[in-house]
């Protein structure tokens, strides 16, 4: 019965986190809006930090619990997750594929994101991230900002207003994210304990799937609506964004806990599956029977998470 008081105060938490960021992100691109910022800007900024702001706020709150292997795993799990999980379900889903027609996700954000996954890897390898390492993840991550606000051209953006409301439901909205991320680190913390399952694990499976699944549902209806190709750009730039800002931040706070078996499978895997994902953009889409292989591959992941 506890465990699944437990479990249902999870899914609870994990439900406020996730609506507070909505709430927070929509607000926020409004008003960011009202003041001309263009949508281009808006997008590779304020929504891309947003879709990893359950990460980080999940990723914070575990440092105020002492739990912080939760950190590396909140990152890896949602970085797999967003690869294997969402890429594959839009996939097989689409019959033509998820075709990729844009130059500068080819040319710029790829490569950007398999750098960042390397940059993680080697960071780690020391099973620890130093205070100088995490400086050099944030400033790699200030770089991708201001390279992506370079290629923007639009100068002529309209204005809508911002009412009292957008600026109210932003404070509400971070207030919300706060409070959710406590409790789902609470409820993460006695999970643990109760199943005997290491936290790190738990980040790496529930924590990221729950936390990818509004990006799951935001890209199934862009494949219905035939935009399938905006689900690899929002799968970069929220990788990139977990990858340098959810564990450069929290490194900043506190030290970072980096359990073995994350180093010995789950570090090796992530960059061995962004790698897969960057040879096979080289053909311009991903291909349905490809979506299928990367669901296989995730339930190969989860099924060797657990049997550990």
């Amino acid at each position: 019965m506890e465990l699944l008081m437990y479990l249902g105060i999870f899914a609870g938490a994990l439900t406020v986190l996730l609506l507070s960021s909505d709430w927070f992100i929509d607000s926020a691109e409004a008003v960011g809006l009202s003041f001309g910022i263009s949508p281009y800007i808006i997008g590779v900024t304020i929504i891309a930090f947003g879709t990893s702001l359950p990460e980080l706020a999940t990723s914070i709150a575990a440092i105020h619990t002492g739990e912080s292997e939760v950190v590396i795993g909140n990152v890896l799990g949602s970085n797999i997750t967003n690869i294997l999980l969402i890429l594959g379900v839009v996939a097989a889903m689409s019959r033509g594929g998820i075709r990729m027609n844009g130059q500068m996700i080819m040319e710029i954000d790829m490569p950007l994101l398999v750098v960042s996954a390397f940059l993680l890897f080697f960071c780690l390898q020391d099973a620890a991230l130093s205070v100088l390492e995490a400086v050099l993840l944030f400033t790699a991550l200030i770089v991708f900002l201001v390279n992506s606000m370079r290629t923007d051209s639009d100068n002529d953006n309209e204005r809508p207003k911002a009412t009292w409301k957008h600026y109210a439901m932003i404070v509400v909205g971070a207030a919300g994210v706060a409070i959710g991320a406590d409790y789902t680190m609470h409820a993460i913390t006695k999970l643990s304990e109760l199943a005997q399952i290491p936290s790190e694990v738990i980040a790496l499976s529930l924590v990221a799937l729950g936390t990818s699944l509004p990006e799951l549902v935001v890209s199934v209806n862009a494949a219905r609506k035939g935009k399938s190709e905006m689900a690899v750009g929002n799968v970069i730039g929220s990788n990139i964004f977990n990858t340098y800002a959810v564990m450069a931040i929290p490194r900043f706070i506190s030290d970072l806990k980096i359990p073995e078996n994350v180093l010995d499978f789950s570090l090796p895997f992530m960059l061995g599956v962004t790698i897969m994902f960057a040879i096979i953009s080289t053909l311009n889409k991903i291909p349905r029977a490809a979506g299928f292989m990367l669901l296989i591959l995730y339930a190969f992941f989860m099924i060797s998470l657990f049997s550990q």
